[in-house]
């Protein structure tokens, strides 16, 4: 039984005496070090007249002693949020949240086995600084990774710093990433493309096999609606629209798997012209004319999607069978489209929509390969025929010059 337990003031414990069941008193003590409590046996309560146990006045001695001694239990040291595991739950975010494609988590995982995680180590996000980053950045200079990669490996620490910014989340402070100067990506002002006998040539040279009739429809297809590789791999019979003369896009195949285009205006219509339509349906013929819902271009083996190094092997073949130059992509037959409607005309909104670029920059690549007879028309009637003799030899290309007198 309890008694005696007095109001005291705050942080000098409590003194209170207990009773056992023999009826022995002893005095105990109560007091709080931080969020956790503690009480302790003071000892036995002395009894009037006698000299064993203790007074209340020693009893308090005695518990301001314990309560001085008493040292605080170790706390379990704080998680530390490294920049490692911070991005595994990044990347579950964005599974779960941004529905991202699985090309973007598998990007992301790379950036972080192959630079982040090996550079920065077991290092917690809030100790890392400003200079870890352009230290991260020199190393990956030296190298040989290239400007535009950096920056994106830099964006991607830079997206898990955001994250882990998140008031309901406050791993870090601060996003390092920031203030740090990338370096600049060149621009890249020339375009790979095929010219139009060389697209020909190509399709007449696919390899012979069980393959060669897939590849001659894949290659005018590739060349003559702008689709990207993942683009055709997925496409399926349904999506030719033979009446609207269109190819419509809706899906697209990227690393081993079966989603939507790259983007939200990549799904769209791109115009079918009649040598794609010829072309598709003698291939569609030939293959025993299939239903609708299975896919154009299939491996002639598995009936499943082509496989990317396959489609490069066999196209390299063909550009060399050609006498062409190997080094071309299979991107390039999309440059090839591009190319070829800018020199057509084409407005770039128009081929903007076509390609399924998302940002028009994108587009305006190909601007230098528009007709450019009325720009040209303008320059020669600005230096007209009685400008400093500058006419005449426009008027007469071949004709010497003579500098005037």
């Amino acid at each position: 039984m309890e008694t005696d337990r007095s109001r005291r003031s705050y942080g000098t414990g409590a003194l209170f005496e207990k009773t056992d069941t023999t009826g022995r008193v002893s005095y105990y003590g109560q007091w709080w070090q931080g969020d956790r409590q503690i009480k302790r046996v003071i000892g036995i309560k002395r009894v009037t007249g006698s000299r064993d146990g203790l007074t209340k006045s020693q009893a308090e001695k005695e518990l301001q002693r314990l309560m001085a001694e008493v040292k605080p239990a170790p706390r379990a040291p704080a998680h530390v949020m490294t920049i490692g595991e911070a991005g595994k739950r990044y990347i579950v975010y964005l599974d779960k949240t941004k529905r991202r494609k699985l090309s973007t988590r598998t990007a992301v995982e790379s950036v972080l086995r192959v630079h982040l995680v090996p550079f920065f180590d077991e290092r917690g996000l809030a100790t890392v600084s400003r200079q870890d980053v352009i230290d991260l950045q020199a190393k990956m200079e030296r190298e040989g990774v290239g400007p535009k990669s950096i920056r994106n490996y830099i964006g991607t620490l830079s997206a898990i710093y955001k994250y882990a910014m998140n008031p309901a989340r406050k791993w870090a402070n601060n996003n390092p990433c920031e203030g740090v100067e990338l370096p600049e990506v060149p621009a890249d002002v020339d375009i790979h493309f095929l010219q139009l006998e060389q697209v020909q040539a190509l399709i007449d040279h696919a390899r012979p096999g069980p393959y060669e009739t897939l590849d001659r429809a894949m290659y005018r297809t590739a060349a003559m609606t702008g689709m990207r590789e993942g683009e055709l791999i997925a496409l399926r019979w349904l999506d030719v629209d033979w009446t609207a003369s269109k190819i419509r896009v809706r899906r697209s195949h990227v690393l081993g798997e079966f989603g939507t285009p790259k983007s939200k205006r990549s799904s769209r219509g791109v115009p079918m012209a009649i040598q794609v339509a010829r072309e598709l349906e003698l291939y569609y013929q030939a293959s025993g004319e299939p239903a609708e819902h299975l896919l154009v271009f299939p491996d002639p083996h598995t009936g499943g999607p082509l496989d990317k190094a396959g489609i490069l092997r066999r196209y390299r073949r063909a550009l060399k069978a050609a006498g062409l130059d190997t080094s071309h992509r299979f991107h390039d037959l999309r440059h090839t489209f591009g190319t070829q409607m800018a020199k057509a005309g084409t407005p770039m909104r128009t081929l903007q929509e076509w390609m399924g670029h998302r940002d028009i920059k994108t587009t305006e690549r190909y601007v230098d390969y528009a007709p450019g007879t009325e720009d040209a028309n303008l320059v020669a009637a600005a230096f007209g025929p009685d400008t400093s003799g500058l006419g005449m030899a426009a008027e007469n290309p071949k004709a010497p010059f003579k500098a005037p007198i």
